[in-house]
């Protein structure tokens, strides 16, 4: 079977080493090359050194090799200036990890258009797509913990906490990634300002279109409240709504919404970290107490959160099997 060839650029950080890890066992893909500027020359395991004996490839500063699919692993703002820079053909599908193409208004630049890659939200438009804006860490949490309540017209005000590991920050240090602040702390951080917050309303709006929430400012309807953990990786989120209908009829909707995607698990008892981490799974737990209704979510931010998610997506829009090259156990000890 001819396999997939792939290009790799922004490839020495964690979402590009994420990348890197699970694309080098996929059965049908070819890494044609990797593009790291600061890093041209080097050997890819010695920069991600556990991938020592399992890769020959050597970081590039071009794109000079014939490619069928480009992710770009690169900082938020950088693929735009990327794209501009590197000439990427018109037949290249790009698969971008970077925030810049998510929103609808700045979804195309030049003639590509990007289609907000959430398959749990977008897998038929994913498969006919030419160029994928791979979503957001909490914004995946986020919206897979909603997405059922958002097609039922259910949602209005929405009080969500999240916390994730300290790969969520990246590979630049600064005083909040030091080991010795992150263990034993915790944090928040853009409180009720975050940027994710944007996507996640934009997919609500687009599922229950005739009660939109808000998306500016103080009058948005999620309010959410992001936390930094002493752990390095790994989303937990809880949602709080409110909500007449009994917990039977909601977690029949859940049971529902994903029975066709196989990497939503609805569970019935307490969810934890451990059971996500290394997977590109997302558990939830459905909680209700009067008329609270309380969602939680938990993900590998770098997987399923990051680069998991975009080798989703290119199974899905080369036809592939959606689970190829993806199915993982969790590092529970």
């Amino acid at each position: 079977m001819k396999k997939i060839n792939v290009g790799i650029a922004g490839g020495a950080g964690y979402t590009g080493g994420e990348l890197i890890r699970i694309l080098i066992h996929h059965p049908s893909v070819n890494i044609a090359f990797i593009h790291s500027s600061s890093n041209t020359g080097k050997p890819v395991s010695a920069v991600h050194t556990d991938l020592v004996g399992d890769t020959d490839l050597v970081f590039t500063s071009s794109f000079s090799h014939a490619i069928e699919v480009l992710f770009l692993c690169v900082g938020h703002g950088e693929a735009k200036k990327l794209l501009a820079e590197q000439r990427v053909s018109a037949s290249v599908s790009i698969i971008d990890l970077s925030q810049d193409f998510r929103l609808t208004p700045n979804a195309t630049i030049g003639d590509r258009t990007f289609v907000y890659g959430l398959p749990e939200l977008n897998r038929e438009k994913i498969t006919t797509a030419k160029n994928i804006a791979n979503p957001g860490c909490f914004a995946t949490a986020i919206q897979l913990a909603l997405l059922p309540l958002a097609k039922a017209g259910l949602l209005q005000d929405i009080y969500t906490t999240g916390i994730t590991g300290s790969t969520g920050a990246g590979q630049s240090l600064s005083a909040t990634s030091h080991f010795s602040w992150r263990a034993n702390n915790i944090q928040s951080y853009k409180t009720l300002d975050h940027q994710h917050v944007f996507e996640i309303i934009q997919s609500i709006n687009h599922l229950q279109s005739d009660a939109p929430l808000s998306s500016s400012g103080e009058g948005s309807g999620l309010h959410f409240v992001p936390w930094r953990g002493d752990f390095t990786r790994g989303i937990y989120t809880s949602s709080v709504i409110d909500c007449s209908l009994p917990i039977e009829a909601v977690q029949e909707m859940y049971t529902g919404y994903y029975a066709a995607h196989p990497f939503v698990v609805v569970s019935d008892a307490a969810i934890h970290l451990k059971q996500v981490v290394n997977t590109n799974k997302c558990v939830l737990q459905i909680e209700k107490r009067g008329n609270k209704l309380v969602v939680h979510s938990a993900i590998d931010n770098l997987i399923k959160g990051a680069s998991g998610q975009a080798v989703q997506n290119m199974n899905l829009l080369f036809g592939l099997g959606e689970t190829t090259g993806l199915l993982f156990k969790a590092n529970f000890f």
